[in-house]
């Protein structure tokens, strides 16, 4: 008596079922995630190569430790400030308003100046900085 050969089977994943569990994963992830913007200020921070120091001009608003306002050398009261910077925002388009504040300036100040130059139509924003010393 002659036995037949069985013919091993070869087995097969059927993966069509896990392409769509993989699919419906991604359609959750992408739908459960939050995209926010963050809303701000386009701001152009200075660059420094090899420590050198970047010429800017322009109106400069200047924040002291003691949370005085000046604009351009000169003493400004804080309720005034958002009326004058609408007056000078159309000359900042190209230069920019250049905003240098107090290390030890509170950064809720800061980040209201910024919020004020914003509003009152300030395109460009340059936060002043100096390197540091070695």
């Amino acid at each position: 008596m002659q036995f037949l050969a069985k013919t091993k089977k070869r087995v097969i994943i059927n993966i069509t079922s896990l392409i769509d569990v993989l699919f419906l994963l991604l359609i959750f992830f992408i739908v459960s995630s939050t995209f926010l913007e963050q809303p701000g200020m386009k701001l152009d921070l200075p660059k420094t190569e090899k420590l050198s120091a970047m010429r800017m001009e322009g109106h400069t608003l200047f924040v002291s430790s003691d949370s005085l306002i000046f604009l351009n050398d000169e003493a400004i009261d804080y309720n005034l400030l958002s009326k004058r910077l609408q007056e000078i925002a159309p000359e900042t388009d190209e230069k920019g308003l250049i905003l240098k504040a107090d290390e030890n300036v509170s950064y809720g100040l800061v980040i209201h100046m910024m919020d004020l130059a914003k509003e009152s139509g300030v395109t460009k924003l340059i936060v002043a900085t100096k390197p540091k010393e070695l």
